[in-house]
């Protein structure tokens, strides 16, 4: 499947660019092409004399065009010609110069307009993609490595850029001087051009062959570059236990393996695709080459071509070659990159199955009980919950007791809605949670987890997400309550101070601390502990029992 065109809709809100671009690059193409073609009149007037003319042309219909312009062209050069050869000289030089300066101008305002739309879609590609990351369910990436997800985020939309998005600079610009080269070119010689037109199906087929597998050698080094991702990021969060098991040797060998493997993809990935620019280069002199021989005939043989206009059009044959390699590498490009817009598009295709239904009512408050209606649930093949019940009213703490792997972290997530149950409901005040939408339940319960879930930040900013506008007063009070206070009031920067990763800089009991104040600045009508003090010491276990 060609993803392009999906890739393509992210462009919309930037179409004036692309318009902008369009415009720019018609006039790149067209001062090119008349840098080239200018050169003949000035050639025959200065080297053949009975190629002058005196008097001004007149104008005798569209049908007339090309001979208009060229007698035009050919009696301004014979007029400047009387005054001197130096005159027209020089008047030639600037003509070409400005020709050249015009396409170059063209070519830098082409490039400028291209660029705020090359990387306003990739901000775009981006954002709905940590979107969707975000609103995707829990189940999602449970079997997904999140070195892969971190890869499709980063480096697979880098990828897009690259070999997508690097094309639209191509898409219209090379076109456009292959279709005026052409038919200045097929107003020089048509047989000579129609001639050309032979060898392009050809060229095509062998381009195309090379670059068929492209694809699938791309995707093989995207899905090791998310592997490779992976193992740094698994080799990151559990170097503690790599080190103190002494399994440096293990990683290491993963890590050296996947890099092996990555380098072999990207070795016979980077050999096919070196091969568009030199096939395509090697084919345009082949037509050339051709095209000499054939075109020589007709001017010394037939007589049915001018020296001069052939010397003309074998230059604007040569001046294809750029935009034809061009074309051919962006074709290389394309199925380079969709191998990454599959990978990356996945995502943004998965509907997720957590939706809030139509017409999802918003409840602002909690007045009863939640229930527990007769629920089953199963992750994958078996049961974790079968007919399961309980109600819990208002005011009342309930604990739920069981050996690991009963399903009591189970009851967390189908209260809090990160799953669904297969069989049942779950109520809150009567209402079925399903009915509810999921930003307005989570707004009622707070949720402390046995894993302490913390962000490279301040303690402030980390417990600011309970209660995204409350003062300093309100933090330090939740800190109180949580028994954290003791311990953050002497850190150098308190509340201010930056914890590290998951809260690296803290000990178990403290992260968890802060968790719990959290929860407790967010003062939930509903709190759910989700063994909350199972991974701590017996001090650090009575301090959160306190709190």
């Amino acid at each position: 499947m060609n993803y392009f065109k999906q890739i393509i809709g992210f462009a919309k809100p930037y179409k004036s660019y692309a318009i902008l671009n369009i415009i720019s690059n018609i006039f790149y193409a067209l001062f090119g092409t008349l840098a080239m073609v200018s050169l003949f009149p000035m050639l025959n007037v200065l080297f053949d004399k009975t190629k002058q003319i005196n008097t001004k042309p007149t104008w005798e219909g569209i049908g007339n065009l090309k001979d208009y312009l060229e007698n035009y062209l050919n009696y301004f050069v014979t007029q400047k010609a009387n005054e001197g050869h130096d005159d027209v000289l020089i008047f030639m030089v600037v003509l070409v110069v400005s020709m050249f300066l015009l396409k170059n101008l063209f070519s830098y305002l082409a490039m400028y307009f291209i660029t705020f739309l090359r990387n306003g879609v990739l901000k775009d590609i981006r954002n709905a993609l940590y979107d969707k990351v975000v609103d995707l369910p829990i189940a999602y990436f449970s079997e997904k490595r999140k070195g892969d997800t971190i890869a499709r985020i980063t480096t697979d939309v880098q990828e897009i850029q690259t070999s997508f998005l690097s094309i639209l600079e191509l898409i219209v610009r090379e076109p456009l001087m292959i279709l005026f080269t052409i038919i200045t070119m097929f107003l020089i010689s048509a047989k000579l051009t129609l001639f050309v037109f032979v060898f392009i199906p050809m060229s095509g087929f062998i381009i195309s062959r090379i670059g068929k597998s492209l694809k699938k050698r791309s995707d093989r080094v995207q899905s090791e570059q998310g592997q490779l991702l992976s193992i740094i990021e698994e080799t990151l969060g559990g170097l503690k236990v790599i080190k103190g098991f002494n399994a440096q040797r293990i990683f290491g060998e993963k890590f050296k393996d996947s890099t092996s493997r990555f380098n072999k993809f990207s070795n016979n990935l980077l050999h096919r695709q070196n091969l568009a620019s030199p096939t395509s280069e090697f084919l345009g002199i082949l037509v050339i080459s051709v095209l000499l021989w054939y075109g020589g005939r007709m001017v010394l043989n037939d007589g049915n071509l001018e020296a001069g206009l052939f010397i003309v059009y074998m230059g604007l044959a040569y001046n294809i070659l750029t935009p034809a390699k061009a074309i051919s590498k962006a074709s290389y490009s394309v199925k380079k990159g969709n191998a990454a817009a599959e990978r990356v598009l996945e995502i943004l295709n998965t509907e997720s199955p957590l939706q809030d239904v139509p017409n999802a009512k918003t409840k602002t408050d909690f007045t009863s009980e939640i229930s527990l209606n007769n629920i089953s649930f199963k992750y994958e093949d078996d049961l974790v919950l079968k007919n399961f019940n309980l109600t819990v009213p208002k005011g009342k703490s309930v604990a739920l007791v069981g050996q690991s792997g009963s399903g009591k972290s189970t009851i967390a997530n189908l209260v809090t809605r990160f799953y669904d149950v297969n069989e049942g409901s779950i109520a809150i005040d009567g209402e079925n949670i399903k009915g509810l939408t999921k930003h307005s339940l989570r707004n009622l319960m707070g949720l402390v987890t046995q894993d302490s879930i913390l962000f490279n930040d301040s303690i402030k900013n980390n417990v600011l997400l309970g209660k995204e506008n409350a003062t300093d007063e309100e933090i330090i009070d939740a800190l109180k309550i949580a028994n954290a206070w003791e311990f953050v009031k002497d850190l150098p920067q308190g509340i201010n101070t930056n914890i590290g990763d998951s809260g690296g800089k803290l000990s178990g009991g403290q992260k968890q601390r802060l968790s719990i104040a959290r929860a407790v600045l967010k003062n939930p009508p509903i709190m759910i502990l989700d063994e909350a003090t199972s991974a701590l010491d017996t001090e650090s276990e009575r301090l959160v029992q306190d709190a």
